[in-house]
């Protein structure tokens, strides 16, 4: 098969294309390389991938001197040509979709970016592939579209109509996007609700690694809701293994589907929504302590009211995926911990 994996420069595109590299498919990872974080993170991971800095410019082929399977162009999705070429010169068959806007604060900040990534860019992957009758596309969602929804843990046959966030919003409607073009154009859509990846080569502006960086640094570290919040911490090894599994298993329509007492996680079209987490919240203090433990270092903390934006708990409900993908999540918190800070410690030399 010949996959896409946009996204290929961030955290979870990255650790796709290594997984896949692996198998006898041939891969294409695109990326804009946007400054939203350390640009410096994202060619690390390039480079780990056998793509050189100096050889990257943007719309140009880059081939991997790792992986004689893998090339990386350097791409904007809001360039609509660009895509549409991209697709006619490559005839995929299947497309992971990781490339986002990520980040529910930022969100706030800069809204515009949100509409240009998750919203344009989404539409223009979502017009390539018809275009190209791909056979299957697996797209980025997120457990910020549950929102306000208070039912423990969150399942993909609740609504989720209630986002607290931009950034929620575009996710929940990347989902109503992709199920129009799976009714019109017969195309085979997967979104995965993540809950909160972690691990090495990590994204900088996630909590544990701002806690990482504070706590070795002496600096304190911002503990918001008072320390009362819940998140359900998924290792990238874990996420990556039910993505692969998804990819290869591609959406069919629910020949039990009724129109008359809906299933939101399907469709008589062929759409699915799955959760994709480890089913096992932290809580906030816990995994302060696990992460002084690992450290070897006690934290400064500075107690903060709830941010905007924020839910105080999330709780994937796996059912669905483990009953139709086999996904069994299998990395406990504390050694996905320890495997971070053990690079951590050595990417940055400390």
């Amino acid at each position: 098969m010949k996959i896409l994996v946009t996204g290929s420069a961030g955290f979870i595109g990255y650790y796709m294309v290594k997984k896949l590299t692996g198998r006898s498919d041939e891969i294409v990872g695109l990326d804009n390389i946007n400054d939203y974080y350390d640009v410096n993170l994202k060619y690390g991971r390039l480079k780990e991938s056998g793509i050189d800095k100096e050889q990257i410019s943007e719309n140009t082929y880059v081939q991997s001197n790792c992986y004689p399977n893998y090339q990386f162009i350097q791409m904007d999705l809001n360039d609509g040509d660009q895509v549409r070429r991209l697709f006619k010169d490559h005839q995929f068959d299947r497309v992971v979709h990781m490339a986002a806007q990520a980040g529910v604060r930022y969100s706030i900040e800069n809204p515009q970016a949100y509409l240009n990534s998750n919203l344009n860019g989404f539409f223009y992957i979502l017009e390539a592939c018809r275009e190209a009758h791909v056979e299957h596309l697996v797209y980025a969602s997120s457990s910020s579209v549950y929102g306000l929804n208070g039912k423990m843990p969150f399942s993909v046959h609740d609504g989720a109509d209630h986002p607290v966030s931009l950034y929620g919003a575009t996710k929940k409607a990347n989902e109503l996007m992709a199920h129009a073009y799976s009714q019109l154009y017969n195309i085979p859509t997967t979104g995965l609700r993540f809950f909160t990846v972690y691990g090495p080569w990590g994204r900088p502006d996630m909590a544990y690694f701002l806690f990482t960086e504070a706590i070795l640094n002496g600096k304190p570290i911002e503990v918001f809701n008072q320390g009362d919040m819940q998140r359900d911490f998924t290792y990238i090894d874990d996420i990556v293994s039910g993505v692969i599994k998804v990819l290869d298993h591609p959406a069919a329509p629910n020949q039990n589907w009724d129109n008359q007492a809906p299933d939101a996680a399907s469709s008589s079209a062929p759409y699915r929504v799955y959760n994709i987490g480890r089913g096992s919240p932290v809580n906030l203090m816990d995994f302060i302590h696990i992460l002084e433990d690992a450290l070897g270092k006690k934290a400064e903390m500075r107690m903060r009211p709830m941010q905007p934006g924020d839910v105080i708990a999330t709780w994937a409900d796996t059912s669905a995926l483990e009953k139709d993908v086999q996904y069994h999540p299998d990395t406990d918190f504390e050694t996905g911990i320890r495997e971070f800070v053990s690079w951590y410690r050595e990417y940055y030399q400390i």
